[in-house]
């Protein structure tokens, strides 16, 4: 079987639980490090399905990678490939397919609420989520449109495109990948971010992230294996 193409954007913001999961699923994946200068690849035939982690920047950022990951994107998408996309990496699936990505009301970081959406295609996706709320974590400032011919399948209060679906391909805006140890790099990288905006209602303080840990990833955990599970019937075998 092809590997699954896993692109990171920032050294700390790697496949988290989506390579672990892939692992226990026997399924191959490669690692493309664009933060450390790899290049896009310049087709998708070598791989059975692509996946954009997070990042830092702005898909509006001039950036030269990115005109050649949006292209990738449309090609996998064209040849139904199956792409998924984490929080930057939703965000890029929407650019290259025609939506837009801005400023969202509010930041939104630390634990919050994904609430799924009803109806036939979200309850494929979301399973028994499929109209109620569960658990993912966030740390963003933007937020995407859906494509065109996309389902909207999460929102929550503070941000109301959390997740898509179109066809087999899958772009969120929070984070379903995580894992302990890199909820506690970001706590620590990313802490001033966190506190100049501590008084917010979307906003968690570092503290209360790690503290909620125990309580909230398993909950995140069985939402992760649900949107997972079904991404990978599609990849190209």
């Amino acid at each position: 079987m092809r590997p699954v193409a896993i692109f990171r954007h920032s050294p700390t913001e790697g496949p988290g639980y989506f390579a672990i999961f892939l692992e226990q699923q026997g399924i191959p994946w490669k690692l493309i490090a664009l933060d450390e200068g790899e290049a896009v690849p310049v087709a998708v035939d070598s791989f059975s399905g692509l996946c954009f982690m997070g990042g830092p920047m702005s898909v509006n950022d001039p950036l030269p990678w990115i005109a050649p990951v949006c292209a990738l994107i449309r090609e996998a998408v064209a040849k139904n490939v199956p792409v998924i996309g984490h929080c930057l990496g939703g965000q890029l699936m929407s650019k290259a397919l025609g939506g837009t990505v801005t400023r969202n009301p509010v930041k939104e970081i630390g634990w919050g609420a994904a609430v799924g959406a009803e109806g036939k295609i979200a309850a494929d996706w979301l399973g028994e989520f499929s109209g109620k709320s569960a658990m993912a974590f966030h740390w963003h400032g933007e937020t995407f449109s859906l494509p065109a011919g996309a389902t909207h399948l999460v929102s929550n209060a503070h941000c109301s495109h959390q997740m898509f679906a179109l066809g087999p391909h899958l772009g969120m805006q929070c984070h379903v990948e995580m894992t302990p140890e890199m909820i506690a790099t970001w706590c620590e990288q990313w802490a001033d971010e966190a506190l100049a905006v501590a008084d917010l209602p979307s906003v968690q303080n570092p503290e209360q992230m790690q503290a909620q840990i125990a309580e909230r990833l398993p909950v995140m955990r069985q939402l992760s294996q649900q949107l997972y599970s079904v991404w990978i019937k599609g990849l190209q075998r």
